[in-house]
């Protein structure tokens, strides 16, 4: 099995040197990105040879996606007739998609060995200039660290993460479409923003921006306070992307609800976790 210091390339994007003139470098694009942007994506993050193991290891396991075709609004919720019909939590959309589950990647899966690698944690703390004890990998055992898998025909309409901070590596793209779009920081914890919500929703593009990950490039964004959806996937192959999830507070998981509709099951843990508090009271 390839490590995560092999897969990844430390030459281009050297992690394991924090303080050095290069790493801080590697820093300072990042946050750039993030402000200017509201995303930073890294090319070639992950070696070729990592990327076509990757790839394998996705075709082994896709068998495994939870897949689902249903409505869904952006927040993953249930209808409340008690709003207007033109808001978004009344909007639902068509989703088909499927999640491989995270108990899928044991020790052997070169996708967990970089998601679990200190270093690779430590960069992404500090690409999102997080504090040390204020930032954590999602305590899931079926989404901490997933692959998603868009079949042809198949898409994920606008939506919010649960989780603050998304990561994803590019595995494989759709032959077509597939195309990753997003609207940065269009709420916060203070303010659902529901008007622009809807207007993003009506087809307003003002603030959509899109792009397409290649295997091996890393993606970093705020998918709680980014709306954000996968244009229809097109042709003949299924798109990858795996992703890396964490948290600003230690023991998060998903919600029962939200949970089953992604995997098809929950766990005693997340039954046991579903009424603990958030910092923020934002719809999931």
């Amino acid at each position: 099995m390839v490590s995560a210091e092999d897969g990844i390339d430390l030459q281009r994007y050297p992690i394991h040197q924090p303080g050095s003139a290069e790493f801080n470098r590697l820093l300072e694009s990042i946050h750039e990105n993030l402000e200017r942007q509201g995303c930073a994506k890294l090319d070639g993050f992950v070696k070729p040879a990592a990327a076509r193991a990757l790839k394998e290891e996705g075709d082994r396991v896709a068998c495994f996606a939870h897949r689902s075709f249903n409505r869904v609004n952006p927040y993953f919720t249930s209808d409340d007739e008690e709003l207007p019909p033109d808001h978004p939590r009344r909007r639902f959309n068509e989703r088909s998609n499927a999640f491989v589950p995270a108990d899928n990647f044991g020790h052997e899966s070169l996708l967990r060995a970089i998601y679990e690698w200190p270093r690779f944690t430590d960069f992404i703390r500090r690409s999102l200039k997080e504090k040390e004890g204020s930032f954590y990998r999602y305590d899931d055992p079926l989404a901490d660290v997933i692959i998603n898998v868009v079949d042809p025909g198949g898409g994920f309409p606008w939506h919010f993460d649960t989780n603050t901070y998304t990561v994803t590596l590019g595995i494989q793209p759709a032959e077509r479409g597939g195309l990753f779009q997003y609207c940065p920081q269009l709420r916060s914890a203070e303010s659902e923003n529901y008007d622009q919500v809807a207007a993003v929703m009506d087809g307003d593009q003002t603030k959509v921006r899109s792009l397409e990950l290649q295997p091996g490039d890393l993606q970093i964004f705020l998918g709680r306070y980014s709306l954000h959806q996968v244009t229809a996937v097109e042709g003949s192959l299924p798109r990858y992307v795996g992703i890396f999830s964490y948290a600003n507070e230690p023991g998060m998981c998903g919600r029962v609800e939200r949970t089953r509709q992604l995997y098809g099951r929950v766990l005693p843990v997340h039954l046991e976790r579903d009424k603990k508090r958030r910092a923020d009271a934002l719809q999931d």
